[in-house]
């Protein structure tokens, strides 16, 4: 039993203890370099934009959710949408992707799955949006509202999702720097079969 138990709590994913520094983050997250570098060269989304959003998004939590609404200000509702994982993407969006590219046995808490599907996303962006691929601000203000809702501008009107959105270049823009001072470090020599 408490083999099992220690087995289950292996498996688990904790966020990284220092997600302010890119290149701690992949020392800390073995794989998660390599899973991020597959899907910037699969998309041609760069990973200090790809990380900088998840950031955002779920601060690195696998089962990460939208907090519960309060039904008469203090009982635990329903959520506010089914955003869920890494990602936070809605279950409708998460099929389009699961049809499309990711395969039956993806899932939004794998991170693996959950960086493919951000860049797969934020590449439909740059093309149909004319957003250029390192331009952190417009792809989240475009991952947030939808491409259809930032092409209308709903985004405008919401200040709070503006400062977010700097904040989310910002990070990308120190993620970017950092990791080209680590980047040599992270990359598996040539010959490495993944």
């Amino acid at each position: 039993m408490l083999c099992c138990l220690a087995l289950v709590a292996g498996c688990a994913s904790t966020p990284p203890g220092r997600s302010d520094n890119i290149c701690l983050i992949f020392a800390e997250k073995a794989d998660w370099f390599d899973d991020a570098a597959r899907a910037e060269r699969r998309w041609d989304i760069p990973i200090p934009v790809l990380m900088a959003i998840m950031y955002q998004e779920s601060s690195f939590r696998a089962k990460a959710k939208p907090p519960r609404l309060k039904l008469f200000g203090f009982i635990p509702w329903k959520r506010p949408s089914t955003a869920y994982g890494y990602a936070q993407v809605k279950n409708e969006t998460w099929d389009d992707y699961v049809e499309a590219e990711g395969g039956l046995f993806s899932d939004r808490d794998d991170f693996r799955d959950a960086i493919d599907f951000m860049a797969w996303y934020n590449r439909a962006s740059v093309k149909e949006l004319g957003l250029k691929p390192n331009d952190a601000y417009s792809l989240y203000l475009a991952y947030h509202d939808g491409r259809g809702g930032f092409r209308r501008g709903t985004w405008r009107s919401k200040g709070w999702l503006i400062e977010t959105a700097k904040k989310v270049q910002t990070r990308a823009n120190r993620y970017d720097t950092q990791l080209r001072g680590c980047r040599k470090s992270l990359e598996s020599p040539w010959w490495w079969p993944f």
